[in-house]
């Protein structure tokens, strides 16, 4: 491989001297603090909330560490993942030169950053069973590696493993040897890996220095309006994005949520089991309605049906004041709804929608 982390962080990041917080420049137990401009009043009651939190986390880190099996060191801890994608953008990709390339259809919002930070995309499309069409990704990822730099690359690529909006798993073989081939920073997302039975893309990490793994506690942990993401990287990677990051970008409400979830450790899996059974059976139901036509096998916390009239499907459903999610205008998945499982009750009221529909359609 040609280049190293420092040679595709950006040079005005490498070069940038990070905004210094009072918590920054003090770790340690103290009884005094009056070096931050905070409110002495506590005006909420028995939490800290006049006191700004911990910049880096620590406290959250080695515990998400102690259950996730991650090192604290390789952690950067964000406002959902999706502040971690603008991380990797900002650092990595300078805006009207550098480029990203992703896999079709996959999770939205990655062209979103893309655009915003002014990023041209690549976009290779996944073959009819949401897998990774290597002789079509080898031909571009030759033409895509001609770059440098110092003229414009394709910085980032990034792979949605169990993907959104299939739920397929891209086998741990095939990001290996995406990883070894591509010259920019391979970002595998794995918000719905909880739900999935292959390895993680962690283990690859020693293996693959410009390998970035992305978490979540949204999904099966049942946060996702605390908004936890995480990135696990080599140092030189979580260095540059705690250059860049907010300095308080995660509240002490938000730490302390996640602390308290991951003392469940036991319950979270119990829930994740219960999806998981909701899942089958649904998806069982589901193959009992004409109008369904194909159901994408899943390995996260939904499923990709696809059916007749997907249009008409969605806006029935509405109607009824049940909401799924209308991917048929998606490259790839023509006709396809999304539906996430939901409780068994939520589940049995969509079902019977379903039976409602296929009624009158």
């Amino acid at each position: 491989m040609r280049y190293t982390v420092q040679d595709l962080l950006r040079t005005d990041i490498k070069n940038l001297v990070p905004y210094s917080s009072a918590r920054n420049e003090y770790d340690g137990d103290a009884k005094v603090f009056l070096d931050a401009n905070e409110n002495w009043q506590n005006f909420v009651g028995k939490h800290n909330y006049h006191r700004y939190p911990d910049p880096l986390q620590r406290s959250l880190k080695e515990k998400i560490g102690k259950v996730f099996g991650f090192r604290s060191e390789q952690l950067v801890i964000g406002n959902g993942s999706d502040e971690i994608i603008d991380l990797l953008f900002r650092i990595f990709c300078t805006p009207y030169k550098d480029k990203t390339l992703i896999l079709s259809p996959t999770y939205g919002a990655y062209k979103v950053f893309a655009d915003i930070n002014a990023v041209s995309v690549s976009s290779c499309q996944l073959k009819d069973d949401f897998m990774i069409d290597f002789h079509k990704l080898e031909t571009i990822c030759h033409l895509i590696n001609t770059g440098s730099p110092e003229t414009g690359m394709h910085k980032l690529l990034f792979i949605c493993s169990p993907n959104n909006p299939s739920g397929t798993v891209i086998p741990l073989s095939d990001i290996a040897k995406i990883a070894g081939h591509f010259e920019g920073i391979t970002v595998v997302d794995e918000a719905y890996h909880d739900y999935s039975k292959e390895v993680s893309a962690v283990t690859l990490m020693n293996e693959f220095p410009k390998l970035v793994v992305l978490r979540t506690m949204s999904k099966a942990w049942g946060l996702a309006g605390v908004r936890i993401g995480m990135a696990v990287a080599q140092r030189e990677v979580v260095d540059a994005m705690n250059k860049v990051k907010y300095p308080y970008n995660l509240s002490i409400v938000a730490q302390e949520s996640a602390m308290e979830a991951l003392d469940h450790v036991d319950r979270v899996r119990a829930e994740v089991a219960k999806t998981l059974a909701e899942r089958e059976k649904l998806a069982q139901q589901l193959t009992r309605f004409s109008f369904v036509e194909e159901i994408i096998p899943s390995q996260a916390n939904f499923l990709l049906v696809r059916v007749r009239d997907a249009d008409g499907f969605y806006y029935f459903l509405r109607d009824m004041g049940i909401i799924i999610r209308n991917r048929s205008t998606l490259q790839g998945c023509y006709g396809c709804v999304r539906v996430t499982i939901g409780s068994p009750e939520e589940n049995e009221s969509f079902l019977d929608a379903c039976r409602q529909w296929e009624a009158v359609s």
